[in-house]
């Protein structure tokens, strides 16, 4: 279980350093250390400010099919970059930017850590 919260970690900081690199206005100082630390205060902030945005934007979320979504999550990456002095946001089209890009590669590199195996559940397959 702890492999796995780290590779999520990992897979955090390689998403932002992606977003860092790709879109114009999102600007990282530092190094690796650095992204290990954006992504464990993205990982903070959303789960708090995240969480509530969520929770009271849900109405607009469902109306426009879970697109809201993404602006929740860039104003979860502006609050962290609020919250960062090593990171450096130039608009919220940029925070909307780096919020797709950051979404998209967790997604997909997340899908390569294999899921958690329940040994013992007593199904038929098992026994």
């Amino acid at each position: 279980m702890l492999i796995r919260i780290i590779l999520r970690w990992l897979i955090s900081a390689l998403a932002v350093w992606i977003a860092a690199a790709i879109v114009p206005g999102v600007h990282v100082t530092g190094g690796f250390w650095t992204y290990l630390w954006l992504a464990l205060l993205l990982g903070v902030v959303n789960a708090i400010l995240g969480t509530i945005l969520l929770i009271i934007t849900l109405p607009l979320t469902i109306l426009t099919l879970g697109l809201f979504a993404i602006i929740v999550n860039a104003i979860v990456f502006a609050a962290t970059a609020g919250l960062s002095s090593h990171l450096q946001v130039d608009n919220f089209w940029y925070d909307i930017l780096a919020a797709l890009v950051i979404s998209i590669v967790t997604t997909v590199l997340g899908l390569l850590i294999p899921e958690r195996r329940h040994h013992g559940s007593g199904d038929a397959a098992t026994a």
